[in-house]
């Protein structure tokens, strides 16, 4: 697969529009995750400046960024943000939905990356998610949950709506007690006993 990112268009794009960002408010309560970013596209070099931007008021100046490169096309070395240099690592060993930020004089945070082509009422959950205080929930466990209450079938009803289309189908209630489905007729009537 072949991925072209035009860098002169990107960077343009970066500066006019900000970043959406989620963040933990302040608490005393610590949580795996800092908050989510969702960023617009898979280029780094084209996103990276408006994260950066953002965070410098409530957060301090970025100097570091670590990202996972199974979910990044091209991960530059280095990021001008703001006429200063924001250096960029990968680890494979690093949780692939998450983006860890580094500061020298503030400290570390922990971000879920929301994939750029995520629906927005699926990333509006987990930007929510990502930022309760306290959370215990890692970047990959808030995605894999996503997955599964998010998943919408080829015609477009939810898991859920499948599965009470099916509870419908089967008669309700209407199960023996070895799980088989019984027509409404095969109902115990009282006097009637399981044998």
């Amino acid at each position: 697969m072949t991925t072209t990112l035009d860098r002169a268009d990107s960077g343009v794009v970066s500066r006019l529009v900000p970043a959406r960002l989620s963040l933990t408010p302040k608490t005393a309560l610590v949580g795996l995750l800092d908050g989510a970013w969702w960023p617009r596209s898979r280029d780094l070099e084209a996103e990276l400046p408006a994260l950066a931007a953002a965070l410098d008021e409530p957060w301090g100046r970025i100097t570091r960024v670590s990202v996972n490169p199974g979910r990044w096309p091209v991960i530059p070395h280095t990021v001008p943000v703001a006429g200063r240099t924001v250096h960029v690592g990968w680890f494979t060993e690093q949780d692939p939905d998450k983006l860890i930020l580094l500061s020298y004089t503030v400290g570390r945070w922990d971000l879920l990356v929301v994939p750029p082509e995520t629906e927005p009422a699926a990333a509006a959950r987990l930007m929510a998610a990502a930022a309760l205080p306290g959370s215990c929930l890692t970047a990959g466990v808030l995605m894999a949950n996503e997955a599964v209450i998010g998943r919408r079938l080829r015609d477009g009803r939810t898991r859920e709506a499948t599965r009470e289309a099916t509870w419908e189908g089967e008669g309700g209630a209407c199960m023996s007690p070895f799980g088989n489905p019984m027509g409404r007729s095969a109902l115990p009537l009282p006097g009637n006993t399981w044998r």
